[in-house]
């Protein structure tokens, strides 16, 4: 019997692939755990359909990314920190500080999408990277200032 797979399953396949297996074992353990559909026509065609779907609004998403992209490289943001003698931070600017200042500037970016290696505990001059899509980076420069 022909199935299409609903969600991943470790000895046939991931979620999406038409696969053959025996009768009994679509019948009586895959179509009623909601694991896999029979593929007849309609099913195939539904498939299809959603596949086209979901690569639109991966396209979609990519491009909104690439926008946003272009938007945040011109972006130049300042973080005043109280220091000590020799010119010695008091802490650090870690990704929460750096999503409050984009924050500040309009921009609405998770901590989590902000990579830094280490928090930053100097002052200076920082190309920040932001990866806002697995396929897209952007990066802001961060200036570390004292009060």
């Amino acid at each position: 019997m022909k199935i299409i797979l609903c969600k991943d399953y470790e000895s046939l396949g991931k979620a999406g692939d038409v696969v053959t297996v025996k009768d009994g074992f679509a019948r009586n353990l895959l179509i009623p755990k909601g694991i896999a559909l029979k593929a007849d026509k309609t099913n195939i065609q539904r498939l299809e359909n959603e596949k086209k779907h979901q690569e639109l609004k991966i396209s979609k998403d990519k491009k909104e990314a690439e926008l946003l992209a272009e938007e945040l490289n011109k972006i130049s943001c300042t973080a005043t920190v109280t220091v000590g003698e020799e010119d010695k931070i008091f802490g650090s600017i870690t990704t929460q500080n750096i999503a409050d200042l984009l924050k500040e500037k309009g921009f609405e970016i998770d901590r989590k999408k902000i990579v830094l290696q280490d928090p930053i505990k100097a002052l200076g001059i920082y190309e920040v990277p932001i990866k806002i899509h697995p396929e897209v980076e952007s990066k802001i420069k961060l200036w570390v200032v004292k009060e």
